[in-house]
């Protein structure tokens, strides 16, 4: 190594860079003066080469696989700068936050004073804007990730039938973990339970309140209360924010609303239903369509509403339709809404085949006709089949 006067500094950033993407902090031991000074944001100020090396050592215990990329140089006198690049993986947690196990980089900037070949002074400035951010978006992203495969298990692709029944349902979420949500429950009657909700808001507060929401209408329909008399206490219980034993039940804020339609599907084929607010479920027949609208507003408005009953006759290999918004109001690249035209077409033409066929179809034309654009909300369709 060259003496102060003549030191090349970028040879002597090297050799330190070197010592450091080793992680040898011994070694990085050696570029200081025994009385070396060393001042950081994060050891504060260490005075002497064995306490300063136990900063690098306690660094790269933090950062157990930190990169350094020192690359720009600047010298004058018996001072130079080095700027760079460290990048290290969060395995034991970067300012007091959970590991996230990403990959993050942040500037660092050195300052030096040298006597003879021996760093004597040094400041460490480091440049960490965004860093907490992206820690806390990688941690919010982990969360969903778990959020959305908790949802995947409690909301899977449903498919049940009956010896006079077939039923399907599923959703496409837009984000990690969507509001809509879906049941087909075979009653102690042995009819069928068919419904679809949606609530308002994306995301999670909206997943909460469906999952709240589920839970009530698989607690209540069990209990064979008819369609209206469901929907009229599941109002009731958003409302108050109470659940079905009673309990307070927190409600997560922005999302308070949800449109929700429920029928039950008899062997003689009578079809019985309420709507609340919800986009009218499509009987479709060989004869055409029946939109059945029959309900009152939607869930979470008003805690004292009656709702009104609707009743419908399925003959054999007739096919109910119900679906969430996302599916009409999907959007290309053109900015054109899919539309109920495409969606009742769709279903028609399908007339005769198996529900989940049927809504596979759907499914595949809705995400055909968005093409690149990104999904704006939940996408959900349930079909029965008469039989």
């Amino acid at each position: 190594m060259m003496r102060a006067a003549t030191m090349d500094a970028a040879a002597f950033v090297r050799e330190l860079r070197e010592a450091a993407n080793n992680h040898d902090a011994s070694g990085l031991g050696r570029f200081y003066a025994q009385d070396a000074v060393a001042v950081s944001p994060v050891f504060g100020r260490v005075r002497g080469r064995a306490e300063i090396v136990r900063t690098f050592q306690a660094v790269f215990e933090t950062l157990g696989d930190a990169e350094f990329d020192l690359s720009e140089v600047f010298a004058e006198g018996d001072r130079f700068a080095f700027m760079g690049t460290v990048t290290a993986t969060d395995l034991d947690g970067w300012f007091g936050l959970p590991p996230t196990g990403t990959r993050l980089s942040y500037r660092i900037t050195i300052v030096c004073t040298v006597a003879g070949d021996k760093i004597v002074h040094e400041e460490r400035f480091y440049d960490l804007t965004g860093v907490v951010e992206r820690l806390e978006k990688a941690r919010i992203d982990a969360e969903l990730k778990v959020a959305s495969e908790v949802q995947s298990a409690l909301l899977p692709r449903l498919e049940k039938s009956g010896s006079r029944w077939e039923a399907v349902a599923d959703s496409i979420p837009c984000r990690a973990i969507g509001g809509d949500f879906f049941e087909i429950v075979e009653l102690p009657s042995g009819d069928v339970g068919v419904a679809l909700g949606d609530v308002e808001g994306k995301g999670t507060p909206a997943a909460l309140v469906g999952a709240m929401l589920h839970g009530m209408f698989v607690a209540d329909a069990q209990t064979g209360l008819r369609p209206a008399a469901t929907v009229e206490r599941m109002n009731r219980q958003l409302v108050s924010g109470r659940s079905g034993d009673g309990k307070v039940a927190p409600r997560p804020r922005g999302s308070r609303f949800a449109t929700f339609v429920y029928g039950v599907l008899s062997a003689d084929g009578k079809f019985v239903y309420c709507n609340a607010g919800h986009s009218s479920p499509a009987l479709l027949t060989r004869e055409g369509v029946q939109r059945l609208a029959p309900g009152g507003p939607l869930l979470g408005a008003f805690p004292e509403l009656s709702y009104e009953e609707g009743e419908a006759r399925l003959a054999t290999g007739d096919m109910l339709l119900m679906f969430s918004d996302g599916v009409t109001e999907a959007r290309n690249a053109a900015d054109e809404e899919f539309g109920e035209t495409r969606l009742l077409e769709r279903s028609c033409d399908s007339l005769g085949r198996p529900p989940a066929e049927v809504l596979d179809g759907i499914l595949g034309a809705v995400r055909e006709f968005i093409g690149t654009t990104p999904q704006a909300d939940d996408i959900t369709v349930a079909m029965t089949r008469f039989r």
